[in-house]
Parts: C-alpha cells; sequence; structure tokens
C-alpha cells in the first residue's frame, strides 16, 4: 500500500476525508432521509414514476412533522418518538387519501377527476373512528344507491309524503343518509327516480351534518339531514351539459331586475367562482360573521355571492369551480344593512339550491434538478449504477389556473438555486443572513435574506397585525414552509409568505427549546472545529471560563429584541420599528462570556431566555441582591458545565439592518441561542 512521507496511507486519509464528510452532514437533514426510508421503505426499492406522480411523503412534509414534533415534546425527543409519530401520521394520511376497495363506479370517477381536495375534507373511515363529525367538516361522497321509501308509522311525517334515501359513499365505507322529517323539500324532487339528479353515481359535498352516533351494540351512525348540499356536475357529461344548458344559462347577472325579484320571478344562474374573501365580522349587522365570494358570469359581470354564519363555513367551493345557483336570495343594497356599492348582491337562502362543477387541478411533469441529485445523493434517487443516472428523474405536482406549481409534496428538499417563477408550496432549510421590517409599505411587512449552501434570496414575511415569530437574528437556522416564488419588475426572483396562509410555518431551528435535548437532531462539535466546520449552528459541551459583562436591558417581548428610549421619550422596537407603549416589553440579560472546551475557548454573547439559562437566575432576583453579591455572583459560576448551540451572527447584512444588542457586540462572532446545565 502506498505510504506517504508523514507514514500515514492513503486508506488512512480516505478514511479521515469520510469521517470529515460525515461530521459535516447536517444531523437534521440526514434524520429527514433516515425517516423517510422507515416511512415508506418501499419508496426505496420502486421509486413511483407512473401516471399519478410521486406517492411517497414528500420532503417538507417530514420536516415539518418532525419539527412540530419536537414543539410539541419541548424537553426533547428521541428517534424512536419521531418515527412513531411519523409512521402514525403518514399511516393516517394514506388512509385518508389511499385505495381502498370500493365499488367499481368509484374507481372510474376517482382516475377521471383530478380536482384539488378542499379544506375540511374528511372521509367515513375517520367518522366510524372517532365517532364525531364537525359541523364545518367537508364530506366528499358519491352516491352508489338511492330510492324513495314510504313510512306510515313515523308520527312526525306528513301522511303519504315519500322519504328519500339514499346511500353515499367515500373511502371504504358506506353510511345512511335519512332524509326524514327535517329534511327540506326543495331536495325531494331531486331523488325522484328515475330521473331524479341524485342517483347512482352522483358526487356530492356534504356540510352542516350532524353525526347520529349508534347505540351500544345495535345499528349503525347515520348523518341527519342537512341544508347545505352541493351537487357535482360534469360539463362532459350529456345529461350534466343539458341541465346547466337549460336551466342555467338563459338568466345572466345583468338580466336581475330590481321588479323580477320584487315579483318573485325565480332566477338560475352560472358563473366562475374568481375570489374567496376572508371572513369577516360585520358590526354594522349586530356582530353577523360574513365571507364574500366574488362571482363573473360568462359576459364578465361581477357579482357578489354573501355567505353568512354558519354558511360562510359549511358551503364548500374553490377558486376557480363554476357555480350554478338556483333560486339564489337577491339583497338589494338600498334595502338592508350591508355596505356594498353594487345595486345588489346574491345570497344563499331557504329555497336555494346549488351545483358545483369542480376546478380540475392540472398537473404537470418537473425534472428533478442535478443540484439536488448532486447535493443530496438520497439512496431513494442514487441509482445502483452511478452511470445510469438517478432512478427518478421527474415528478408530477399539481398547478392552478395562473400555471404556478405546488410543490407541498416535492420528494427532495428544495434549495436556492432550484427556484424559480411560478412555484408554491415551497419549503427551504437554511441560514438567516438578514432581516429588518421594510418600511413606508401598507401592512406588516419583513424582509428576510435567506440563504442555504446553493446561494441566497430574499423573502418577504408579510404578518397579519405584527411580527410573531419570537426571537430571529442573523445566523439563526430557520425552516420556512408555505413560500411562494415570483419574478420582479426587475426581474428578478423573489420569496413570498403569508402568516395565515394553509401550510405556512417558520420555525427558528437554532432556539427551539428541544435542540440540545435530542441527540439524533444535532451532533456534537469541538470549540476548535468552529471555524473549519461549514454548518452554521453547532451543539457543544462547554464549561464557563469567565463572565465577562453582565447588563440588563429592556427588549420586546413578541420578538425578543431590544427596545430603545428616542428623543422624544416614546419607546421603540429597534426591530419592529414600532411603538412599545402598548406592549409587553420585559427585562432581560445581555451576557457576553467566555466558554471553554479541553482545547479551546472562545467569546460569545447571548441574550433572553438563555442567559438566564447561563446565570441560573432571573433579572428581578438578580437586582434583589445587594450590590456586592451583584458584582460577585458572576464568578461564582465558573467553570460550570453546559451543552450550547452556538450560531455565527458575523455574517455581513447586506442591507445594513440589524441592529446590535449592544456596541460592544460588534467584535463578538458567535452567539449562544440555547444553553443547558449538564453534570
Amino acid at each position: 500500500m502506498k505510504t506517504l512521507s508523514n507514514g500515514a496511507s492513503l486508506m488512512e486519509i480516505d478514511n479521515d476525508r469520510k469521517r470529515d464528510d460525515e461530521e459535516e452532514e447536517d444531523p437534521f437533514l440526514a434524520f429527514i432521509e433516515y425517516a423517510r426510508s422507515v416511512i415508506s421503505p418501499e419508496e426505496d426499492e420502486h421509486p413511483s414514476r407512473n401516471e399519478d406522480g410521486y406517492t411517497g411523503a414528500g420532503w417538507g412534509w417530514i420536516a415539518s412533522r418532525i419539527l412540530k414534533t419536537c414543539i410539541s415534546y419541548s424537553s426533547g425527543v428521541t428517534a424512536a418518538i419521531l418515527l412513531a409519530d411519523l409512521s402514525q401520521a403518514w399511516g393516517e394520511q394514506q388512509r385518508a387519501g389511499g385505495p381502498k376497495k370500493r365499488p367499481q363506479i368509484i374507481n372510474q370517477m376517482k382516475r377521471k377527476n383530478r380536482r384539488a381536495k378542499l379544506p375540511n375534507t374528511v372521509t367515513i373511515d375517520s367518522m366510524y373512528e372517532k365517532n364525531f363529525l364537525s359541523l364545518s367538516s367537508v364530506l366528499e361522497a358519491v352516491i352508489v344507491d338511492a330510492y324513495v321509501q314510504t313510512f306510515t308509522c313515523l308520527p312526525w311525517e306528513i301522511i303519504g309524503a315519500p322519504i328519500p334515501l339514499i346511500f353515499i359513499f367515500t373511502e371504504g365505507k358506506c353510511i345512511k343518509l335519512l332524509s326524514g322529517y327535517s329534511f327540506l323539500p326543495k331536495y325531494y324532487e331531486l331523488v325522484d327516480p328515475p330521473n331524479g339528479i341524485l342517483k347512482k353515481g352522483r358526487e356530492i359535498f356534504l356540510t352542516g351534518c350532524y353525526l347520529r352516533t349508534a347505540k351500544e351494540g345495535s345499528g349503525t351512525p347515520r348523518l341527519l339531514p342537512t341544508e347545505y348540499l352541493v351537487i357535482l356536475l360534469d360539463e362532459d357529461q350529456d345529461d350534466d351539459a343539458i341541465l346547466i344548458g337549460a336551466q342555467f344559462c338563459s338568466d345572466s347577472f345583468s338580466s336581475i331586475s330590481h321588479d323580477g325579484v320584487k315579483n318573485g320571478v325565480p332566477y338560475s344562474l352560472y358563473a366562475r367562482i374568481e375570489s374567496i374573501g376572508s371572513l369577516e365580522t360585520q358590526e354594522q349587522c349586530g356582530g353577523l360573521q360574513r365571507k364574500q365570494i366574488t362571482l363573473v358570469d360568462n359576459d364578465g359581470v361581477k357579482l357578489r355571492f354573501l355567505l353568512w354564519n354558519e354558511q360562510s363555513n359549511t358551503i364548500p367551493c374553490s377558486v376557480g369551480s363554476m357555480l350554478a345557483l338556483d333560486r339564489p336570495y337577491i339583497a338589494f343594497s338600498a334595502d338592508n344593512a350591508i355596505a356594498t356599492s353594487d345595486e345588489f348582491c346574491l345570497e344563499y337562502g331557504t329555497a336555494t339550491q346549488l351545483y358545483l362543477v369542480p376546478f380540475v387541478q392540472h398537473e404537470e411533469q418537473v425534472c428533478l434538478s442535478s443540484t439536488q441529485n448532486r447535493i443530496q445523493g438520497s439512496k431513494l434517487y442514487a441509482a445502483v449504477d452511478p452511470t445510469q443516472g438517478p432512478r427518478l428523474s421527474q415528478v408530477v405536482l399539481p398547478c392552478d389556473p395562473q400555471g404556478s406549481i405546488d410543490f407541498s409534496n416535492y420528494p427532495l428538499q428544495l434549495f436556492v438555486a432550484d427556484l424559480h417563477d411560478k412555484m408554491t408550496g415551497i419549503s427551504l432549510y437554511g441560514v438567516v443572513a438578514d432581516v429588518f421590517r421594510e418600511k413606508n409599505t401598507a401592512g406588516v411587512i419583513f424582509l428576510l435574506k435567506f440563504e442555504d449552501v446553493t446561494g441566497s434570496m430574499c423573502a418577504k414575511l408579510h404578518f397579519s397585525q405584527s411580527w410573531s415569530l419570537g426571537r430571529v437574528s442573523v445566523g439563526h437556522t430557520v425552516y420556512i414552509s408555505g413560500l411562494a416564488c415570483s419574478k420582479t419588475k426587475q426581474n428578478r426572483f423573489e420569496l413570498s409568505w403569508f402568516e395565515m396562509e394553509a401550510g405556512a410555518s417558520f420555525i427558528n431551528l437554532s432556539c427551539l427549546p428541544a435542540l440540545l435535548n435530542s441527540s439524533c437532531l444535532h451532533r456534537l462539535s469541538r470549540l476548535s472545529d468552529l471555524s473549519s466546520r461549514s454548518n452554521s449552528m453547532h451543539v457543544c459541551r462547554v464549561w464557563l471560563d469567565q463572565v465577562d459583562h453582565v447588563k440588563t436591558r429592556f427588549s420586546h417581548a413578541p420578538c425578543g429584541q431590544f427596545v430603545k428610549e428616542m428623543p422624544s421619550g416614546v419607546v421603540e422596537c429597534s426591530f419592529c420599528h414600532c411603538n412599545c407603549d402598548g406592549e409587553v416589553v420585559v427585562c432581560a440579560f445581555y451576557l457576553k462570556l467566555t466558554l471553554a472546551d479541553e482545547n479551546t475557548k472562545i467569546l460569545a454573547w447571548c441574550t433572553g431566555q438563555t442567559a438566564t439559562e447561563l446565570l441560573q437566575i432571573s433579572s428581578d432576583e438578580f437586582y434583589e441582591l445587594s450590590e456586592e453579591e451583584q458584582v460577585m455572583y458572576p464568578s461564582s459560576l465558573e467553570n460550570e458545565r453546559f451543552i450550547v448551540a452556538l450560531v455565527n451572527c458575523k455574517r455581513q447584512a447586506v442591507y445594513g439592518s440589524c441592529d446590535s444588542p449592544n456596541l460592544e457586540a460588534d467584535a463578538v462572532s458567535w452567539e449562544i441561542t440555547r444553553a443547558l446545565k449538564y453534570e
């Protein structure tokens, strides 16, 4: 074997390099890959390349689930806890959306329809398991049988009136919907065979349902009648196309007149859902809650469809779908307290029936980038023979009507270098290079410069009221989901994130309480390795060599940053740039201290809860000590041992926006973000 002049063999050097590479690998990312191989091992051997696209767990889903579990177990997690939680959650998701033994008619419709899943969707399986159904739940069902039966022994029955009885199916089980004494007459004719529209094969949405649970030992659960039934139509089916043309295309928004409404003319309207507003409280209407849906008819005329109180939660619809309204209630603004510039608007009335042509979810094939395969080297995607390339080269992802592709279930980790225009559902993992509030803009917007191993990009964080993410600073490692990427007028890519959007989360791993007690998510480093390691966050076992500086300052509780008194006397947050007079301001330590291990010493600083953990005393208790005791107290902590998380806070802030907690901190490169005492 060939040796070098110092006596080391090439094999020994290669082994050292392998060990260095293993130490360089981010343990959090490594655990995500390990977890994927455990919860969906079949994907390891047979990656999905079929027409349905990738069916395994997406990278973002696994990362989000791990971090949510860490937040729930703030005292720390083990690999077993994380894997158990992941396996259970993935199993539930597979049961909710996976194939089951079901009638052939259902299989045909599942293959045909690729519509987006509505929020709050439940399955009959979950209803059986939980024995509970929320009024806001959406039951997407298919009728497998329907008939009319007359009961003569029911005291609440109108003698001779038929009671429609239908069976509906979703994901594995059938459940009987009993339409009896409280069933609205407006639906009776729809179940009248053989011409009724509610017949075998018809898809429906049910909301606002009460579940009558079965008594012990007998019976089955039943759904009690609901007013909120939405019937799905298919324009490609001749019967449905005839119904739409005959019943809904003769009227338009322009044909609605004040005289017609006063004379009781029944209108049947057909329009596309352009937008769905958020839930609003109308104080002028006695505190009623209202949701506004903007509809556009075939002539391009827009009209508002208003849903009130429970209607706003129980009538399912999605942007891009076509909505057919039979006999809507028409409200004129001059006759009520509705604040609107329109002459009239539509509402859901007692006689209204809703039909929906759902927006079909389009899909696109997305090639896996060479960057991802090169950086990650995942077993799932690396070829057995490296010369053959990756075994999975592309995946199928959904996109919206504007052509934006949803990357929520993308199998690989996305990097900055992979981002391009019209991407949504992005999850990123990396380091904060800069963060500050954007001034002179409407709304609460913060700019965050994010970087990973491939590059950096600016993200606009939109908050509903104020910053709500806790302490985030330069050098912190963060995970962000729910991002969207678009191209600016200056032809640059920009990320956007909205706090209240579904799927949006922002988790600061550097300040995560469970981090230090979760050995599966970190790897111990030596202080002497900090300058040579590329990892942005390091976990080290150290002792306090010296407490160099102890100060207390007031900080803004929502963001953890220090406040300052302006010349006008107003107290302002140096980070949020807001008046803190009505906000929570707390007293916090600012420490500079020297950490040591067997080989090295470094100077570091910290604040907030981390400083309290290191000093083992609160700021209030500290100031209850006498002046002499305050001077002597720090020296009593020397040689106390801790496990700490360290981040490099001296990364260059391009915008020069981050205020140092103290001018003296400018000479300190390392921030302690978490600390835990150990014996």
